[in-house]
C-alpha cells in the first residue's frame, strides 16, 4: 500500500466571496457530500508561501522572532513569505525572503517539505526549503517595516530547537516541520535524498 495524498474535487453547487483582503480572501462553497447532502464550507483563499530553513556550517538554524497578532505571541520562526506573483518560482521567492529578512544568501538549496498548514480552513500551500553554504548578502540591508521592524535574529543549534518544539515552547508550523524533517534527513539518507530546489509543486505550479 502506498501512503500518498491524492487530488480530488467534490462538486460545488454554489460559491461566493464575502470578504476580499489585501492578500487573501474568504470563500464560501456549497459542497455535495458523498451521501448527496450539501454542506457549506468557509475557508481562506491564500496565494501560497515559502519558508527557508537555513543551516550554517556549525549546525545552527537561522531563526527570527516576530510578533503575530492573531495569536498574540512573539514566535520564533524561520524566514518565510508570500508568493506575491501568481506562478512565481518558489525558489526565487525563498531566496528573496532569506535576503530581505536575514541579509543572507545560500549556495545549496533543496526542497525539505511541502505542506498544507491548515487544510480544514485555508487553501494555503507552503514549500519549505533547506538552504546551506550560507554567507552574508552583498549590498545594503532590505528596509523592513511594521511587525518586521521589531524582529530579532538568532542562530540556534538544531537540537535545541527540536527540544523546544517537543517541549511545547515553540509553535510555528514551518519551524517545527522544518527542524523535524531535517532531523529525519540527518538520521536517515542524508541531504542527497532531498528533492532538488526546482522540483515540481502541483499545489502551486510554476515555470522554472
Amino acid at each position: 500500500m502506498t501512503i500518498k495524498d491524492t487530488p480530488e474535487q467534490w462538486q460545488v453547487v454554489a460559491t461566493a466571496t464575502p470578504f476580499r483582503g489585501n492578500k487573501t480572501s474568504v470563500r464560501t462553497d456549497d459542497v455535495v457530500m458523498p451521501d448527496g447532502t450539501v454542506a457549506r464550507r468557509d475557508y481562506q483563499v491564500h496565494p501560497g508561501s515559502v519558508a527557508v530553513l537555513a543551516l550554517d556550517d556549525a549546525g545552527r538554524v537561522l531563526v527570527l522572532r516576530q510578533y503575530r497578532h492573531p495569536v498574540r505571541h512573539k514566535l520564533w520562526e524561520i524566514p518565510a513569505g508570500l508568493l506575491d506573483v501568481p506562478g512565481e518560482n518558489p525558489l526565487h521567492a525563498a531566496q528573496r525572503e532569506l535576503y530581505e529578512e536575514a541579509h543572507v544568501k545560500a549556495e545549496d538549496w533543496r526542497v525539505l517539505a511541502d505542506v498544507y498548514p491548515t487544510p480544514g480552513g485555508c487553501d494555503e500551500a507552503v514549500r519549505i526549503f533547506l538552504a546551506r553554504d550560507l554567507s552574508e548578502a552583498e549590498g545594503e540591508r532590505f528596509e523592513v517595516s511594521e511587525e518586521e521592524a521589531d524582529m530579532e535574529l538568532a542562530r540556534v543549534p538544531l537540537q535545541e530547537i527540536v527540544h523546544g518544539a517537543l517541549a511545547g515552547d515553540l509553535h510555528n508550523n514551518c519551524l517545527i516541520v522544518g527542524v523535524l524533517s531535517l532531523t529525519a534527513v540527518l538520521n536517515g539518507e542524508g541531504f542527497d535524498s532531498l528533492r532538488p530546489a526546482e522540483a515540481p509543486w502541483p499545489a502551486r505550479p510554476f515555470e522554472a
